[in-house]
């Protein structure tokens, strides 16, 4: 349904603005078993061009959508690190030539294009057109976006919490951290060694040693995740309640598996 309401919101967009051709031909739609997951126009305009100019609403629109797009910043690396759309993968315009670049193998793929100010991204639009990209859009430069923009600290930030290690009993087991104040202050107390018990045959729950913040957001919890307590206990359920807690991560297993792993004995939980 989601899917269904941005296409709708694409197709009047497109309309309003004037880019969309009253001749079919000039749209092209891919349907799914759920409504339309993808739209876009024939890659040519009135100015000659082998690719699509299109307003940041649109992209913000198609961004909105599961088609197997990709965002593309070619700006440089430093321009990059400062600041870019989420999700965006760096190309720098001077380094594309007359081949493909490796980043995008597929030439039917949904590609978006920006730089700061619109201009490097109609050179290199227009390179990637030439190339033998069927599916080029470009949408001018970040310096008009009123999206999100991300920084690479932050995605170092991110990088670096998703490389906490939780292991049960020296079992490593896979885990989903959550990106929250709570889960950076966890990751700089560890390596940490927890003694947890079991507790009300759902839960293991262990002291680690320090308080530390609880985030604003909380949330109803399952099994698998891992949750702060009273700000200085860590819990991992192995079954279902009802209650709210600041949610640290997920154990990315099955029910049975956790509870073979954590309900029949009490665990020794490391964070490294």
């Amino acid at each position: 349904m989601k899917r269904f309401v941005a296409f709708c919101l694409i197709i009047t967009w497109l309309a309003l603005s004037g880019c969309v051709n009253k001749n079919d031909d000039n749209v092209s739609v891919i349907g799914g078993a759920n409504g339309p997951t993808s739209i876009y126009l024939n890659a040519s305009d009135d100015t000659g061009n082998n690719f699509t100019q299109i307003d940041q609403e649109t992209a913000k629109l198609m961004m909105e959508l599961d088609d197997g797009h990709v965002i593309v910043d070619v700006r440089r690396e430093d321009e990059f690190a400062e600041g870019h759309i989420p999700e965006a993968i760096l190309i720098p315009n001077e380094s594309i030539g007359t081949e493909q670049p490796t980043e995008l193998p597929d030439l039917e793929q949904i590609i978006l294009v920006y730089c700061r100010s619109g201009r490097r991204s109609k050179e290199a639009s227009q390179k990637l057109a030439d190339i033998g990209y069927t599916n080029v859009y470009e949408f001018g430069g970040i310096i008009d976006w009123t999206g999100e923009i991300v920084t690479d600290e932050a995605a170092e930030k991110t990088e670096e919490v998703v490389s906490m290690k939780l292991k049960i009993d020296s079992i490593e087991v896979p885990v989903t951290w959550e990106d929250n104040d709570s889960v950076d202050a966890l990751k700089n107390l560890s390596p940490l060694t927890v003694e947890m018990s079991m507790y009300g045959g759902f839960e293991q729950v262990g002291s680690i040693g320090k308080s530390i913040v609880k985030d604003d957001k909380q949330t109803t919890t399952d099994y698998g995740d891992i949750v702060l307590y009273s700000g200085n206990q860590i819990v991992i359920f192995y079954g279902s309640n009802s209650w709210a807690y600041t949610r640290l991560g997920h154990i990315d297993m099955s029910q049975e598996e956790l509870t073979e792993l954590l309900g029949s004995k009490d665990v020794t939980v490391t964070l490294e």
